[in-house]
């Protein structure tokens, strides 16, 4: 399994967090899944599609003094930090470049840490010990630094967690049973994931058919930008509402995209919003009539 892909165990979404003696709970980082290789000098990276992603990070080179086993795969969030918050769009600035010169100079500007938190195999597998002995082999194999350290973690106590996840501006954090067992390729709801979502009036400025989803925007001054493409929290009955209210005000028609007055709003849900002010993880929250487009945008 050593240098070769694999799918790691993926996350559920949940609903509620609670306090359960039977859970730990992670911080979740805002990054890339990176499945880190080990085995003497040699180590490598690669995403959870399985792309070879080594040549990427120079940083690796520091990152495998850190790991005191001979042979590990360690599972990971690789971020770029900000104070302590990890910043998506940073990293995907790294994960673009293919530029030699531009990669090493981004070490500086954009310096990558891996956040590792579970441990795969070492000379042998782990993936059938309960998590809480998982994470142990994880601290005992890990010596922290600014370049790898495993991820925060705290027992029984989620609601806390959440809490002053929230309060820092964090991504959120992951619900994780303590005897859960490692599953390749397999989305568990032993894992939970628990984000920090915001919420927005926008203005609808269009919409698509097969699948479904509206074009929203904001208003700049005076100006009205496309901010996101949302495509999900429908019901059957919003759709049938939208296509009613919008056969009267539609503009014109052209790749697959019906654009229509900028006349109608509503509330969508977002997890961050990018430095092109693009939202990332959008879904629909409702219409909001007594709103006109000048009102919905940013304070």
């Amino acid at each position: 399994m050593i240098f070769t892909p694999i799918k790691p165990m993926l996350l559920c979404m949940g609903k509620e967090v609670t306090n359960n003696p039977g859970k730990l709970y992670d911080i979740k980082w805002d990054g890339w899944r990176i499945l880190l290789h080990k085995q003497g000098n040699r180590i490598e990276a690669f995403t959870r599609h399985g792309n070879n992603v080594t040549f990427l990070f120079p940083e690796l080179d520091k990152v495998k003094e850190n790991i005191k086993a001979d042979t590990a795969i360690l599972d990971c969030e690789g971020v770029v930090l900000r104070k302590g918050i990890s910043n998506f769009n940073d990293f995907s600035y790294r994960g673009l470049l293919r530029n030699k010169q531009k990669i090493v100079d981004a070490t500086e500007t954009h310096p990558v840490s891996f956040i590792a938190f579970d441990i795969i195999q070492t000379n042998k597998t782990h993936m059938k010990e309960p998590l809480i002995d998982r994470k142990r082999r994880l601290q005992e194999i890990l010596t922290p630094s600014n370049v790898i350290s495993p991820t925060p973690f705290i027992l029984e106590n989620g609601k806390d967690i959440y809490k002053l996840t929230k309060e820092q501006g964090m991504e959120g954090i992951v619900e994780k049973s303590i005897q859960s067992v490692y599953k390749l390729n397999t989305r568990s709801s032993s894992w939970l994931k628990h984000k920090h979502f915001k919420y927005m009036d926008a203005v609808i400025m269009g919409y698509k058919e097969n699948p479904f989803c509206l074009i929203v925007g904001a208003v700049f001054s005076g100006k009205i930008k496309p901010i996101a493409t949302v495509k999900y929290g429908y019901t059957s009955e919003d759709k049938k509402a939208f296509r009613s209210v919008s056969r009267g005000i539609i503009t014109k028609e052209e790749n697959g995209v019906t654009w229509v007055e900028p006349l109608l709003c509503c509330n969508i849900k977002y997890l961050e919003r990018n430095e092109n002010d693009r939202l990332r993880i959008t879904s629909f929250n409702g219409f909001k009539l007594d709103k006109q487009a000048i009102e919905c945008g940013w304070n």
